[in-house]
């Protein structure tokens, strides 16, 4: 089994954006060391609480400060750009940093209304056409748009060899059937809710369409994990991750708070149904826990790769969490 990183860099309550950037550096090195075989990060907008908003230029830095593991976008907001802009910063970053580079797409407006019309400078694109979306970005990575496209005779630059490889970030079913009729990766995003989960997968894997970009379907679950030695450490650890959740849920800012802060005698009936529905988001406990339960959800989606998001307050505990899971998994990139 593979595993691989997202950070989207949640800031921790004291500390500052400049702070929790250099803290995404730092882990994209030391699970590097682990073996982890991607590192990617997300993109957010018009928060104060995620501090990655261009994830293009972060994924240059993190490739510079790394040697061998993969560095990607999870993902890139495709409906609020051009795909001719962003095949050619793939295109840029996979030069100077070859075979090694992921774009993964989705399909987020980015966040609230407003703020998308800031992302599109008012031009925001029908929802429905983000299938043609990423076909122009599969079309102008391999230089294979058809020929009677409007924009056959614009090419994306640098002309290099082998483009970097694409992925589709999705939570449905029709995520999963853009994904194999595209014939790209398919990243299902457990992590943010897992109801279409055994559909999506079923129909990315039962309609894969062999394409110019692979000719095989790949897989990558993302999901929520915090590990520590024992199940008791992980739940300690875990109340600050169940309190970020249930803020971003109620509009309350996204800032991750210390434990000190937080007393789950303060939450209401409601509150707590909330943590125990998002807790079906997340893996928590020692690592044969973990690891148990990652290989029988290996098994239920008919994935050997598993993307790892850990939101907690403490850095150097999110760090142990990834090396606890790594020592268990034995992982070998």
């Amino acid at each position: 089994m593979k595993l691989s990183v997202l950070d989207q860099a949640p800031i921790s309550k004291g500390n500052s954006p400049e702070t929790t950037l250099q803290h995404t550096i730092e882990l994209a090195q030391f699970t590097e060391q682990l073996g982890y075989h991607r590192f990617w990060v997300a993109e957010h907008h018009n928060t104060s609480g995620l501090a990655i908003s261009s994830p293009e230029i972060l994924m240059t830095r993190i490739a510079a400060s790394t040697n061998r593991i993969r560095v990607g976008s999870g993902g890139i907001l495709l409906p609020q750009y051009s795909p001719y802009k962003i095949a050619e910063n793939a295109k840029t970053l996979t030069a100077l940093f070859p075979s090694r580079i992921d774009i993964g797409i989705g399909n987020s407006p980015g966040g609230s209304p407003i703020t998308q019309k800031a992302l599109t400078d008012n031009h925001i694109k029908p929802i429905d056409d983000f299938y043609r979306q990423v076909s122009d970005l599969q079309g102008f990575m391999h230089n294979t748009l058809p020929r009677d496209h409007d924009y056959r005779l614009v090419k994306a630059s640098p002309r290099i060899e082998q483009p970097p490889k694409l992925w589709l970030l999705g939570l449905t079913e029709n995520g999963a059937k853009n994904a194999a009729n595209l014939g790209i990766g398919f990243v299902f995003g457990h992590f943010i809710n897992s109801k279409y989960s055994k559909i999506a997968m079923k129909t990315y894997y039962e309609q894969f369409k062999p394409s110019v970009s692979q000719t095989s379907p790949s897989t990558i679950v993302c999901i929520f994990v915090v590990c520590a030695e024992t199940d008791e450490q992980a739940e300690a650890l875990a109340v600050t991750q169940d309190k970020w959740l249930l803020n971003i849920s109620k509009g309350l800012g996204t800032q991750v708070q210390p434990p000190s802060e937080i007393n789950r005698d303060n939450y209401s009936n409601d509150d707590l149904e909330i943590i125990k529905k998002n807790r079906e988001r997340c893996i928590i406990g020692s690592p044969n826990t973990v690891k148990s339960q990652l290989q029988r959800l290996s098994e239920q989606y008919q994935t050997d790769e598993f993307m790892i998001i850990t939101n907690i307050y403490d850095f150097a505990a999110k760090q142990k969490s990834y090396q606890l899971l790594a020592e268990v998994m034995e992982i070998e990139d």
